[in-house]
């Protein structure tokens, strides 16, 4: 299942900034985002051989970093912050280590397919978010609800088996993550500080790429991998 970063409750400004300003956030975040990507993917070299069900003790251990890392944000606690954003990416390693190893083996191309089409979709989306005037603020509002169903239709494909279920799990959550990273590049271009806002908008921008890859990898891979 994707980790959701709804559930952070994450929040930036809206006054648009400028100049060195507005690229000195952009730099401070993207650093953040590829430093956290790289301790995920050390995460999951970690823990590649791993059996049992330790996963989910990680997946616990994320939700723990994500409420920290606001609760941090917020109270301008920026070192602290930024530690929980690392610990968040270790973490989440750690615990798709096994599910990439899985398909590393049975089927290696959909990984490189999957981490492909990932980069360029964010990049594509997230010059779009952040360079368009078009107001992207309502998809949080309604992109709420339907990722709430998008997790109730999941928990169903658990128990019930729908034809063509995962492939309509992957497409719909493709689409609202793609949503998602374009609302998330608009808050990074108009955040009105940055310091300890630049940690949350990270956080965000990284669990939109976490997830798009991980939905990516099911739909090359055939949904053949562990859950």
């Amino acid at each position: 299942m994707p980790a959701y970063q709804q559930m952070g409750g994450f929040s930036s400004g809206g006054a648009v900034l400028s100049g060195d300003s507005a690229r000195s956030v952009f730099g401070q975040v993207m650093g953040l985002v590829a430093c956290t990507i790289g301790l995920t993917a050390l995460g999951a070299y970690i823990t590649r051989n791993s059996v049992g069900g330790t996963g989910i003790l990680f997946i616990f251990g994320m939700f723990g970093c994500v409420i920290g890392l606001n609760m941090a944000a917020n109270r301008g606690h920026e070192q602290l912050a930024i530690g929980l954003l690392f610990g968040l990416g270790l973490l989440l390693g750690l615990g798709i280590g096994p599910i990439i190893d899985y398909y590393a083996h049975a089927n290696p191309g959909a990984v490189y397919q999957a981490a492909g089409t990932t980069a360029l979709a964010t990049a594509a989306l997230g010059t779009f978010g952040y360079t368009t005037r078009k107001d992207l603020s309502g998809i949080r509002r309604y992109g709420f609800w339907a990722l709430l169903a998008l997790i109730v239709f999941g928990m169903v494909l658990v128990f019930v088996a729908v034809p063509g279920g995962n492939i309509i799990y992957c497409v719909i959550g493709l689409v609202l993550f793609s949503a998602f990273t374009a609302a998330d590049f608009q808050r990074l271009a108009r955040s009105p500080k940055y310091g300890a806002s630049a940690v949350p908008i990270a956080a965000m921008i990284f669990l939109d790429i976490f997830n798009m890859f991980l939905l990516l990898l099911s739909l090359f891979g055939g949904g053949g991998g562990r859950r």
